[in-house]
This record gives C-alpha cells, sequence and structure tokens, in this order.
C-alpha cells in the first residue's frame, strides 16, 4: 500500500513538514511539485523553497513551474496514484486532478468549511477563534471546497500567535496524515461534504491588513488582529510618520478617557498605547530603521520622546 506512486505538492516550512512525515513514513514519493524559488535579500541570493531543500536531501524530483498550467505533462509523466497538497500556492488544473485513480487530497490547517484560502492560521488567529484544527480534504476546482475525510481539533489559546499556533498546527496535521492517509488509500474513509452557508475566507494577508489601526478597532479585535500576525508578516502601526513593528505583546481591558493609538509611557517592561476600551502593552518592537527591541531598549533611546504621540 505504502508503494502507492504519490506527487506531493506543497513549498513552505509546514508543507516541509508534511513532506517529511511521507518520507519518515516510507510513502513512496515520485515527485514533489513546488513554487519557484526566488530571490532574496539586496544581492537577490536565490533561496529555494524548504520543499525543494528536503526533496533535493532524498533525490526526488523536484518540478517548479512558475505556471502549472503549462506544465501539466511535466507532471502527469510520472504517472502518479495520488496526489498530496499542502500550502502549495497555485490552482491545481483540472486535468491533474483527475488524473491519480486514487484522487487528489489536501492537508488544510484549519477546521472547514472556516478559512478557505491561503491564510488560514492567520485569520483563525485574527478572527478571535477559541478552537481550530486541521482537516484532511478532497481536492476540487472550488477553493478548499471538497469533501472532509478527516480532522483534528485543538483550543486556539487567548494569547497564542500566529507562529505558535502555526508550530502546533504542524505537529497535528502530522498526526492527520499519519492515522489517515493509509485508511484514505485503502478506501476506508468516508468523506463528509461541507456546510457551504457556513464557509469563512482565510485569503493570503494583503499589505493593508498588516497596518493595524487603533482608532478603527475595539482592544480586543486590535490585540487578535496583531497576534494574528506575529512572526509573519508581522503587524504594524505608523506613528510620527514611520512604521513601527509589534513584536510581542499583552492586552488589557480597562475604561479610560484617552485618544485610542496615544503611547501612555513605559511601565512593567512594557510600552503601553491607548485602545479603544483598553490598553495594548508592547513588550518587544521594531521601529523603522531599527532591529527588534525590547520596550526596556527603546524606552531608554528614542521612546522617552514619543510619549503622548498617537498611531494613525
Amino acid at each position: 500500500m505504502k508503494q502507492t506512486k504519490i506527487i506531493f505538492f506543497g513549498t513552505t516550512e509546514f508543507a516541509s513538514g508534511i513532506l517529511q512525515t511521507l518520507i519518515d513514513e516510507g510513502y513512496n514519493i515520485v515527485a514533489v511539485v513546488s513554487q519557484p524559488d526566488k530571490p532574496v535579500g539586496r544581492k537577490h541570493t536565490i533561496q529555494i523553497t524548504p520543499t525543494h531543500a528536503l526533496a533535493d536531501q532524498y533525490q526526488i524530483p523536484v518540478i517548479q513551474p512558475d505556471n502549472l498550467k503549462e506544465h501539466v505533462d511535466d507532471v502527469l509523466r510520472y504517472e502518479p496514484e495520488l496526489i498530496l497538497t499542502c500550502a502549495y500556492g497555485q490552482f491545481v488544473p483540472v486535468r491533474i486532478l483527475e488524473y491519480p485513480r486514487l484522487g487528489c487530497i489536501n492537508v488544510h490547517p484549519s477546521l472547514l468549511p472556516k478559512y478557505r484560502g491561503g491564510a488560514p492560521i492567520h485569520h483563525a488567529v485574527m478572527g478571535g477563534e477559541t478552537e481550530t484544527g486541521v482537516s484532511l480534504i478532497q481536492m476540487t476546482k472550488a477553493m478548499d471546497a471538497g469533501d472532509i475525510y478527516a480532522r483534528v481539533t485543538t483550543p486556539l489559546g487567548k494569547d497564542e500567535t500566529m507562529a505558535e499556533l502555526n508550530e502546533r498546527l504542524l505537529v497535528l496535521s502530522k498526526q492527520l496524515v499519519k492515522e489517515n492517509l493509509e485508511d484514505y488509500i485503502a478506501g476506508k474513509l468516508m468523506g463528509e461534504p461541507q456546510d457551504d452557508s457556513k464557509v469563512i475566507l482565510g485569503l493570503n494577508i494583503t499589505k493593508e491588513e498588516e497596518k493595524v489601526q487603533f482608532a478603527v478597532e475595539d482592544v480586543q479585535t486590535l490585540y487578535n488582529h496583531i497576534r494574528g500576525l506575529i512572526d509573519w508578516p508581522m503587524p504594524y502601526g505608523v506613528v510620527d510618520g514611520k512604521r513601527m513593528k509589534f513584536c510581542k505583546v499583552r492586552m488589557r481591558k480597562e475604561d479610560h478617557q484617552v485618544k485610542p493609538g496615544e503611547i501612555l509611557g513605559f511601565k512593567n517592561h512594557a510600552m503601553e498605547v491607548a485602545s479603544i476600551g483598553g490598553i495594548i502593552e508592547v513588550y518587544e518592537l521594531q521601529p523603522e530603521g531599527k532591529s527588534r527591541m525590547t520596550a526596556d531598549a527603546y524606552a531608554n533611546g528614542a521612546g522617552r520622546n514619543m510619549i503622548g504621540k498617537v498611531f494613525e
């Protein structure tokens, strides 16, 4: 059964964790399809994707098309019996979806139909969810809309960041694959249709969503927004005409008459910023053009001159 010819579609560090699990479990991975490697930094050094790097370690062929639609034959020449995807980043053409005798399945880190799309972990935190998980689903033409074969749930902590949740959901995703893939291949799992009336989208984070606005969101919504973007792409506010990234925060609810966004001062190792219905406590931050630092370090430098200034 584990000799079934599988092609794995995935790009990110999260996806490489799933690929490693497949390899460790002895599945027959005949090829890996990843997004193209990209230049990074000022020198535009080419950085290969995490799944490409892992596939190279195990001498697994890698396909990296800019446009998958134009390279369908490159994929199908490996004659996959099953395709497994996770955090790939492109739509998979119908011709590929219909080819494997065992179909195409996807590991998606949310409790579908909530948070269909490319950033489900971010949006679960930003949405203030108290529970989330991972789902094993059938791939279809519609985004993340296929039948659900298995899922694992977990509580979402009130102070948990996207990065922390991402790490936990990877562990659960590995568990999901270990416990269910063999049964899926054997035809033992029955798919459960999703309730389309309960769909919530979790699309890729936009540049506009990276900015937090103290004058618009109440303290709980703002706190969810901030921790949902830590450690990537990192939330920021604009004060005194410059960006400031928020790297570690907490919140407390309290009544006050201060203008939302005003920097109140530094207390108990945090920079305190007024918000609607409470205070955002910033313990680590990154001013524009500077390195990440503690609030104490900031207070001992430029921060002392920022008290009373207001985030846009």
